[in-house]
């Protein structure tokens, strides 16, 4: 059955903003939630939109605008590079209440999503980590952010990319063909990782077959991947000196990341003259999984007050002029 036109008589005048050029800014940011000390959060704002790519989004998390800007913690999730999301970390019940109360201790946290392997293979997600950062820097003055103060935190495959952001400054090649940025926009000034892979090539050579498979999911490899790719992936190979300020924490039954991997990256640091500390919890395995509840309570209790303090030490004070 036809439906029925209204008469024109009828027919509601509608009236709407209409701008004068096709508009691609983020209008509509996800729910806003308010945390004890007046902390705000911001769900799902828009960092980047990469043509024929999904939007690529982060949780906001802001303390009360009071005292001038605050230093920037970059949250990077881990999952294999395949799965999770930036509302997860190792055995942590609730990521999101951690994240507000770092944030009410005197930081904006930005938890970040990225493209996983089986969207995108490596370097897309070093593209994603750098575009997060740098899309954070330039709003400092609308996030009350100090953009010479920031740190980056991860665990597992986000341990390994918030390493290669931190060792990684004024490296180009983690950056897309074509790009422009500030110079420095990608540099950090405190790195955090947990149980992370910095070393590809010596990881591989760890695995009994010789190869690592969440490697070679990450690159698109098969049957092994080129050593110029495992060394393009791997945060050692972009190490000097000028790097920032580390924090290692480790398992040292950890079955799926070696804590050599650590230790590598630890020595290494201190034979190019990197200030790192390490710690090595004993008895625990990957995500700080102990043999009870109660050793992965205290292996993780553990290892985020160490993270918190750390940053604390190394971003609390305003960066010297001419501070990378």
């Amino acid at each position: 059955m036809a439906c029925a036109a209204l008469p024109a008589s009828a027919a509601p005048e509608r009236t709407f903003v209409v701008a004068d050029r096709p508009l691609s800014d983020d209008l509509n940011p996800g729910a806003v939630k308010t945390w004890p000390g007046g902390v705000t959060s911001h769900a799902d704002l828009r960092y980047a939109a990469i043509s024929g790519w999904r939007r690529l989004t982060l949780d906001l998390y802001m303390p009360p605008r009071k005292a001038g800007p605050k230093p920037l913690i970059l949250y990077v999730h881990g999952g294999g590079w395949m799965n999770s999301d930036s509302r997860h970390f190792g055995a942590i019940a609730d990521l999101p209440a951690l994240l507000a109360r770092l944030a009410g201790e005197g930081f904006v946290v930005a938890a970040i999503e990225y493209r996983h392997a089986r969207e995108a293979a490596f370097p897309a997600q070093g593209h994603d980590v750098r575009a997060a950062l740098r899309f954070l820097k330039a709003n400092a003055d609308r996030f009350g952010i100090d953009p010479a103060r920031t740190g980056v935190i991860g665990g597992s495959a986000g341990a390994h990319l918030a390493g290669l952001l931190a060792l990684s400054c004024g490296d180009a090649r983690l950056d897309p063909d074509g790009t422009k940025a500030p110079a420095g926009s990608e540099c950090v000034q405190a790195f955090v990782g947990w149980y992370g892979v910095y070393d590809a090539t010596a990881l591989a050579a760890q695995r009994p077959s010789g190869r690592d498979g969440g490697i070679e999911g990450l690159l698109g490899c098969t049957g092994g991947c080129p050593a110029d790719k495992l060394a393009l992936v791997s945060p050692v190979t972009y190490l000097d000196r000028s790097d920032p300020p580390t924090l290692l924490i480790h398992g040292t039954e950890d079955k799926t990341v070696p804590v050599e991997q650590s230790h590598l990256l630890e020595e290494r640091m201190k034979a190019a003259g990197v200030p790192v500390s390490a710690i090595y919890i004993p008895g625990v395995d990957h995500s700080f999984m102990g043999k009870t509840p109660a050793e992965t309570r205290a292996a993780t209790l553990r290892a985020v007050n160490a993270s918190f303090d750390f940053l604390h030490r190394q971003l609390d004070m305003p960066a010297a002029p001419g501070t990378r």
